[in-house]
């Protein structure tokens, strides 16, 4: 008999938790090694939609979000267990139905802005040598798959992540998940494919799936050059195969040069008709505090990037609004970025860029061109009472021939307090 995945999950659930149930839960290693934090995020967001005849002015909206996590140690034994708490919440501070949208708080049914949303989630987890077994509410980072923390709390996945470490310098990743809760949602949903923008992609009878798996490794060939290859597959939409070389050559005292060569195969999986190549280099030379920055980005095929949806994309160009992942799109970027302990001021940075992409093959017909321009000035506090308060002013603009003419202005500031 065939599990569903589901049913897969709820069953490598269930043997965690016997597994965890039988174990020696009041060891020292367990207790003594956990750990608890709580970090508040403020945020204020605001977006003007500058092209006349839009349906909405602006999103406008300000909300305060706590993020609870705790982490427990393993286990005495040949196998250790343990167990994770993750605990989300956010209040709305200043909203309006007219002013919402900007993915920093959930709305209802009919616009309505939510006081408060949240959700909670726990991870049994085992460790053998090297090698863990987590199992329940995930947040991975890694190429076919990444959360998105770029608003007030975070997206989160839920299924099955072992990861190896057991020879040097490599690390193997094998998982399934099965759902998806969105950075501004409170509920576990099946995942579906992010096709916006100029994307072209088209979906069979199965827009969503409750199956993505994904299998790979990362592996350092000497102190300058790490590779990986990463496989994922949202069952029924698209399948996809990620590359990534990175090599950084030391040129002297306080300088570096950094090569980031990326590629990205993606292919349909029966229910789409996904078929992109994308091909991203990045070129970054640093000396002292400052860091130059020059990329290109090339997509190909019968769609633009597929990726899952609420989620974010190891495509170089996503930035603070667009990732420039569209059919047939041709994008290059510009950064500096400088960091202010260079010049006697720790804790203040500077990041600013420009990506302009053209070549966008429009399902109406025509080019589509777009560019936007990224600013954040970031500072953390480095001693006082107010030692490791951080505050993060983001701005960023967009013109685009065939999506939104954007203005954009975040301002975040953060505390993260250790409980224990």
């Amino acid at each position: 008999m065939q599990l569903k995945p589901l049913s897969r999950f709820f069953l490598f659930s269930s043997l965690a938790a016997s597994a965890l149930g039988t174990s020696t839960m009041a060891s020292a290693a367990f207790l003594d090694d956990s750990k608890a934090t709580v970090e508040l995020r403020n945020f204020y967001m605001n977006r003007d939609f500058r092209e006349s005849g839009a349906s909405q002015s602006k999103a406008d909206e300000w909300a305060q979000g706590f993020i609870m996590k705790i982490e427990s140690g393993y286990t005495e034994g040949p196998v250790g267990f343990g167990v994770d708490a993750l605990g989300l919440l956010g209040v709305k501070l200043d909203s309006s139905p007219d002013r919402s949208g900007t993915g920093i708080l959930q709305k209802d049914s009919s616009g309505q802005p939510s006081d408060d949303y949240g959700t909670a989630g726990l991870t049994a987890k085992a460790k053998m040598s090297n090698t863990t077994l987590h199992v329940g509410t995930l947040q991975p980072i890694i190429p076919v798959v990444m959360r998105n923390d770029s608003r007030l709390l975070p997206s989160i996945y839920r299924g099955a992540w072992l990861q190896s470490k057991e020879v040097d310098g490599l690390t193997l990743d094998v998982g399934m998940l099965d759902r998806t809760s969105y950075r501004d949602s409170s509920n576990y949903e099946e995942m579906a494919v992010f096709a916006g923008g100029a994307r072209n992609i088209v979906l069979g009878s199965a827009k969503t799936s409750d199956e993505f798996l994904f299998a790979g490794g990362k592996y350092q060939f000497m102190p300058e050059l790490t590779g990986s290859y990463y496989y994922g597959a949202l069952d029924g939409i698209y399948k996809q195969h990620n590359t990534q070389l990175v090599h950084i050559m030391p040129l002297g005292e306080n300088q570096s040069f950094k090569t980031d060569l990326r590629y990205v195969r993606s292919t349909d999986d029966g229910g789409s008709n996904v078929d992109n190549n994308a091909f991203g280099a990045l070129f970054t030379y640093k000396i002292g505090g400052h860091g130059f920055t020059g990329g290109y980005q090339t997509l190909s095929g019968d769609t633009g990037f597929a990726y899952i949806s609420g989620g974010d994309n190891m495509l170089i160009n996503l930035l603070q609004i667009n990732d420039f992942g569209n059919e047939d799109e041709k994008s290059w970027q510009v950064r500096y970025d400088y960091d202010f302990a260079a010049a006697g001021i720790p804790g203040l940075s500077l990041m600013t860029r420009y990506v302009s992409g053209d070549n966008v093959n429009l399902a109406g017909g025509g080019e589509g061109k777009e560019w936007e321009r990224d600013t954040d000035i970031a500072y953390v506090v480095q001693s006082g009472p107010l030692k490791n308060v951080g505050m993060k002013v983001r701005n960023a603009t967009v013109r685009s021939n065939f999506g939104s003419d954007i203005n954009e202005t975040r301002l975040i500031l953060s505390y993260t307090l250790a409980l224990w």
